[in-house]
């Protein structure tokens, strides 16, 4: 199994809720949610944090907020209202470091979330 548990997820050997998968993004339920609903959107390819991303990934960025926006339609949080959040690196609070976009919604957000 890899390494990362994310890219396990995305190759089905790791155990998830995945609610959506094409080629470049998997979409799963996080496993430790802050809110109602919480989803990690991830790229299938490994980038571990944002400032891994290079100028090629502004259409892979803008996939996973699409999939995010998506997902919020989908799921009937979008005219409520949800919160995107990358976190990168220690300080930032990522824990997995495979990049990963949190949808989180469900109630309402207050700042800092804690």
């Amino acid at each position: 199994m890899n390494a990362c548990i994310f890219c396990s997820i995305i190759a089905k050997q790791a155990p998830a809720d995945i609610i959506y998968q094409d080629e470049q993004v998997t979409a799963f339920r996080d496993i430790h949610p802050v809110a109602p609903l919480h989803i990690l959107i991830v790229p299938s390819r490994h980038i571990a944090t944002t400032n891994d991303l290079q100028d090629e990934d502004q259409e892979l960025i803008g996939r996973l907020v699409i999939t995010a926006r998506k997902l919020a339609a989908q799921l009937g949080v979008a005219n409520n209202g949800y919160r995107l959040i990358l976190n990168t690196g220690h300080d930032g609070g990522q824990a997995v470091y495979h990049l990963h976009l949190h949808l989180i919604a469900g109630r309402r957000m207050r700042y800092p979330m804690g």
